[in-house]
């Protein structure tokens, strides 16, 4: 194997079409595309300064590097990349890249990151940005904290365990999502999604879950969460905490010890088609009835 050391690099393409090489203490300072179209490398203790070091890859592994801000744009259509213990400043760094392992890693600006990706796999990790992971599949999320707005908008194939996202509009547009042991905090959660499941979960949102084919809670607190579950079909919740306020879910199965106000408006569902097993309900509101609509 080629062994590339302690180097300072400038200039576009400059080590273009690089194969099976290690690349140990480099750094890649202006110049755009350094290992573009390269494979089975290993990249150690290295700095991307520019922009799209790592197109076009394939089979390449990085440890303990840093891509600073302007190495944006710097991973796309790579195939087979893992990445630990490493700095990633850069926005818009993955797109249409597949089969990603990154452990340890922090994302400082992860605006309009890990777009249309396949088979991401993250653990043990920090991730601050709006849009991160959009339109991406096969999903695997293990102790990730998430901060930023719109969080795997049109993904599909989402696994997460022992996670925190802080995140308005998280999984909009979503299939198959199952979130485990963790923490949401955000408005209007998982709206126009299909199959979402949360296990032993804490969710604080406003408006959220709506417009949802498929809902199942099983052991999760809805702390400070109102108007939840409108226009949710097939839904069976077993919530732990209070829930602040329920409107029109369509179908299925709710369970809580206490609704702070239950909304069910038959112009527009069949309340009979969702059971609700719950203690106490401090308000039951027919908007049929009273022919006006809550204040949000």
């Amino acid at each position: 194997m080629k062994s590339i050391k302690n180097h300072f690099f400038e200039g576009e393409r400059i080590l273009f079409g690089l194969k099976d090489a290690e690349v140990d203490g480099v750094t890649f300072g202006q110049g755009e595309s350094p290992l573009k179209e390269a494979s089975k490398i290993k990249v150690k203790n290295s700095i991307f300064k520019w922009k799209y070091p790592l197109w076009y890859d394939q089979n390449v592994e990085v440890e303990d590097s840093v891509f600073e801000t302007m190495a944006r744009s710097g991973i796309w259509y790579t195939k087979n990349i893992s990445i630990k213990n490493s700095s990633l400043q850069a926005p818009k760094l993955f797109r249409r890249a597949q089969k990603i392992t990154l452990d340890n890693v922090h994302f400082a600006n992860a605006e309009e990151t890990m777009w249309s990706c396949d088979g991401l796999k993250i653990t043990n990790s920090q991730i601050s940005g709006d849009y991160f992971g959009k339109d991406s599949k096969n999903i695997y999320l293990d102790h990730v904290s998430i901060i930023g707005n719109y969080a795997f908008d049109g993904a599909e194939n989402i696994e997460v365990h022992n996670s925190t996202f802080v995140a308005k509009d998280a999984f909009w547009n979503c299939k198959n999502v199952k979130v485990y042991d963790s923490t949401i905090d955000g408005e209007y959660l998982a709206w126009n999604s299909e199959n979402i499941e949360f296990i032993n979960c804490k969710i604080i949102s406003s408006q959220g879950l709506n417009y949802i084919n498929n809902l199942k809670l099983r052991d999760t607190q809805l702390l400070h969460t109102d108007l939840a579950f409108e226009y949710v079909s097939n839904i069976d919740a077993e919530v732990t905490s209070k829930i602040d306020s329920v409107k029109n879910p369509i179908s299925g199965k709710i369970s809580a010890p206490v609704i702070g106000e239950l909304i069910m408006d038959k112009s527009k569902i069949d309340p009979a088609d969702t059971k609700i097993d719950c203690d106490k309900i401090e308000l039951n509101t027919n908007l049929s009835d009273q022919n006006q609509e809550p204040k949000d």
